[in-house]
């Protein structure tokens, strides 16, 4: 289910997050990191500067031209164009249609799929191992959603039927997946590494470090 800039296969994730070209910027309550690979793929992400905990998550990279083609956003709310509207491709979507948007937690990755009317009964979620992704069904064919977790293909760790559950309030479903100890000891590291970045505050330039 990994492609595009989350396929980063060989060495690790960890090892090519410390080699990326990385510069840091202070605004609003966050630590913003933004991490330029060799290849030209571009990572940027923010973290809520009490808690280090991350709240956004977007990738680009260059298309056959050699330009930069749009954010994809992998944690956080979708992108938003100036004036409040989604980014072009979503404005046709529909307010009612379901919302598909990852928020973390500490212990967890998390995803909330919002304005899904049906009861909490009707609901189910999996593991499928071997395409290595999660399934949402419902028993009255009503939704139906597959999707992978980048975070366990860029470490390469077996998805975990056990760590998956799911809650269900407000139109909601809120689903669950704790994160493996190896991706917290190895988030841990990471802002050990971040907070060594000289950061510039907002309406300064920003500071870059290798």
């Amino acid at each position: 289910m990994a492609t595009g800039p989350v396929a980063m296969a060989g060495s690790s994730w960890l090892e090519r997050l410390r080699a990326a070209r990385k510069s840091a910027l202070l605004q609003d309550g966050k630590r913003k990191v933004h991490y330029l690979f060799e290849d030209g793929r571009e990572l940027a992400e923010e973290y809520d500067l009490e808690t280090s905990q991350l709240v956004a998550r977007k990738w680009r990279e260059k298309n056959a031209l050699g330009r930069s083609g749009k954010w994809q956003v992998e944690v956080g709310e979708p992108n938003m164009a100036p004036g409040g509207a989604l980014d072009s491709e979503l404005i046709k979507e529909s307010s009612s249609n379901p919302i598909f948007v990852r928020r973390d937690t500490q212990t967890s990755f998390q995803w909330r799929i919002r304005n899904l009317p049906y009861p909490k009964e009707v609901y189910s979620v999996s593991v499928e191992k071997e395409q290595r992704c999660c399934v949402i069904r419902t028993s009255n064919k009503k939704y139906y959603k597959k999707f992978s977790i980048p975070d366990m293909d860029r470490y390469q760790l077996p998805l975990d039927p056990a760590a998956l559950s799911f809650t269900y309030a407000n139109a909601t479903l809120i689903i669950t997946y704790r994160k493996p100890q190896e991706i917290r000891a190895a988030e841990e590291e990471l802002q050990q590494e971040l907070k060594k970045i000289k950061a510039a505050n907002d309406g300064e330039g920003e500071c870059k470090t290798q």
